[in-house]
């Protein structure tokens, strides 16, 4: 038994078991292409949050904008304070406010905004608060522009600026061409002799239809369908 146990063996393989080239080639090829679609993966997480923080920080301009305009268009100086003359007006692609401006332990003081678009920046620019209607009839005249203020830019990308004015007693918004020579006094007043000549389209120089709100729509330059839109109140402080 033991003599033929040790014939019939089995012979042990002296082959060495492993990957072969193909399989190799396959797990490097799966790697790869693991590999690939990692870094697609991650590239697109990056792109998306940069345009992401990209779009938050111009809602954050935009809303700045409008922040200022908005305190801009409340505090609007009212007609006792501006004897024949309009506080508000758009025209030569400006937008103009007279505001008033309040600083502790000082008296009401009165100063001329300006807003307006150039290369796709949307700019602000005010005068020095006074008490002198003369200087504000000068800054006035100047749309807001003289040697004593410097402009400073809220938000680019922008490509148009469009207006209307809400019309309290006729109940009905009036579209506004912010590049006509045009002037639109805001309130029941007669207008200055140096702006009769600036007859708007409809009743916005009526008195008996004073404007109360105004609407600004700002176009986006990045898509033609983006348009931010605020709806203020004139003179609400």
């Amino acid at each position: 038994m033991t003599s033929f146990s040790k014939a019939f063996k089995p012979r042990r393989s002296k082959t060495v078991s492993g990957l072969t080239l193909i399989e190799l080639l396959v797990a490097i090829t799966v790697l790869a292409v693991v590999a690939v679609l990692g870094w697609r993966g991650l590239d697109g997480i990056v792109r998306s949050r940069v345009a992401l923080t990209q779009e938050m920080e111009r809602t954050r301009g935009i809303q700045i904008a409008f922040a200022q305009m908005q305190r801009d268009a409340a505090n609007l100086a009212s007609q006792d304070l501006l004897p024949n003359r309009p506080p508000l007006s758009a025209g030569g692609g400006r937008l103009l406010f007279i505001r008033k401006v309040f600083a502790e332990n000082q008296t009401l003081r009165l100063q001329v905004v300006s807003y307006r678009i150039s290369n796709g920046i949307l700019y602000r620019r005010e005068s020095i608060p006074t008490r002198d209607l003369a200087t504000i009839d000068l800054a006035w005249q100047a749309g807001g522009v003289t040697n004593n203020e410097q402009e400073v830019a809220l938000e680019n990308g922008v490509s148009q600026m469009s207006l209307r004015f809400w019309q309290s007693n006729a109940n009905a918004w009036q579209t506004v061409d912010i590049n006509s020579p045009q002037i639109f006094p805001s309130v029941a007043s007669s207008p200055p002799a140096q702006v009769t000549q600036a007859i708007t389209p409809g009743n916005l120089n009526n008195p008996s239809q004073p404007i109360t709100g105004l609407e600004v729509t700002l176009q986006m330059a990045r898509a033609a369908d983006a348009r931010m839109v605020k709806v203020f109140l004139l003179g609400a402080s």
